[in-house]
């Protein structure tokens, strides 16, 4: 189950159908809420197990978590797939990365390969890894200058992000590979939440001085070119984000669609799901950030979404790396939840 799958091409003939904007704001005023019968019966069954109330702490409301977005309890977590979204970014070529745009297609041949960090982590987890080319010669269009993608182009990498959910799957773990987005991710934030340009934007693949100050300044003229002009948050996502951060907000759309539970990675997947909270509040419910990205201004969006990431490690890999690893929490959590033994099962007494 932790074989890498070949990448998956946008421009091949299985890329799926056309899509536009409008089609994807409808999908998202239906969007199916949690289930309420589901948690009520997770909680039941937590009050039962051998062991002390809230005794597991956080272990328990991830296990209800899951019940309510899967629609079932207890959940499971028997088919995880991690998802990868690899895509250029135009704006890279303004020297934000430390690394030149050819890393990006060289890290999809390292993922099929089985030689990166995420390849190791899907091991262990026993997860199933799907990479997607986003088409990556023909790069975005440089976001100081133009909207990085049209509405066409944006509307079709989201519903090719929605082919990752598959039937089957019961939690989806997102994440992106792409030189130039942690810029992206920074000027996606600074659209969304405001403030300044030094406030969201951070090191990335380890830029510094004159670099870092540069890279400060592209997030600042795109966000100032665009942030006004951007009618809401998919359009801001079109705007200023990238293929690969598009086809990532489609997949926490159809996740949600399919009641699959979502593990975010760090701050551009963030940033890509950030688009969809501007447009509907309760659009990430279904969501965990995973970790706290290295990237300074990651705990202050997760803050701003009311996200408590579940690991801390120091981690700002991206590729999926820290949503992986957190999976590793949330199937302890259904493990426990599931497998314990009950008070009566157990011949344990309970509390007087």
């Amino acid at each position: 189950m932790s074989d890498t799958a070949p990448p998956n091409d946008m421009n091949s003939p299985e890329a799926g159908p056309q899509a536009d904007l409008n089609e994807i704001r409808d999908l998202m005023r239906a969007l199916p809420g949690a289930d309420e019968d589901a948690a009520d019966a997770a909680r039941a069954r937590d009050g039962q197990l051998t062991k002390p109330p809230g005794a597991l702490g956080r272990l328990e409301e991830i296990a209800e978590w899951a019940a309510k977005w899967q629609g079932k309890a207890p959940p499971s977590a028997d088919r995880p797939r991690v998802a990868v979204f690899a895509a250029n970014h135009g704006v890279a070529a303004r020297g934000v990365s430390a690394f030149p745009s050819d890393v990006t297609a060289q890290m999809v041949a390292n993922f099929q390969a089985g030689g990166a960090a995420v390849n190791q982590l899907c091991g262990v987890m026993d997860a199933e890894l799907r990479v997607y080319e986003m088409a990556l010669d023909q790069p975005t269009e440089d976001f100081t200058q133009a909207p990085a993608m049209s509405e066409e182009d944006c509307a079709t990498a989201m519903a090719y992000g929605m082919m990752a959910v598959e039937e089957g799957i019961d939690v989806l773990c997102l994440g992106e590979m792409g030189i130039g987005n942690s810029t992206a991710g920074a000027a996606l934030a600074h659209a969304l939440h405001g403030g300044e340009a030094e406030d969201w934007t951070g090191p990335g693949t380890g830029v510094a001085g004159s670099a870092m100050e540069n890279k400060i300044a592209v997030v600042r003229d795109g966000v100032a070119r665009h942030a006004t002009a951007a009618s809401d948050g998919f359009d801001i996502l079109r705007r200023l984000g990238g293929l690969e951060l598009a086809a990532l907000a489609g997949a926490v759309i159809a996740a949600r669609m399919g009641r699959v539970p979502v593990i975010l990675d760090g701050y551009a997947a963030t940033a890509a799901a950030a688009c969809l909270a501007a447009v509907r509040d309760d659009a990430l419910d279904h969501c965990l950030v995973g970790h706290l990205s290295a990237e300074p201004a990651h705990g202050r969006l997760c803050a701003a979404l009311g996200k408590e990431p579940l690991l801390n490690y120091g981690m700002r890999l991206g590729e999926a790396s820290g949503a992986t690893l957190a999976l590793g929490i949330v199937k302890s959590a259904i493990a426990c939840h599931s497998g314990m033994a009950t008070f009566a099962e157990a011949g344990v007494s309970g509390k007087d």
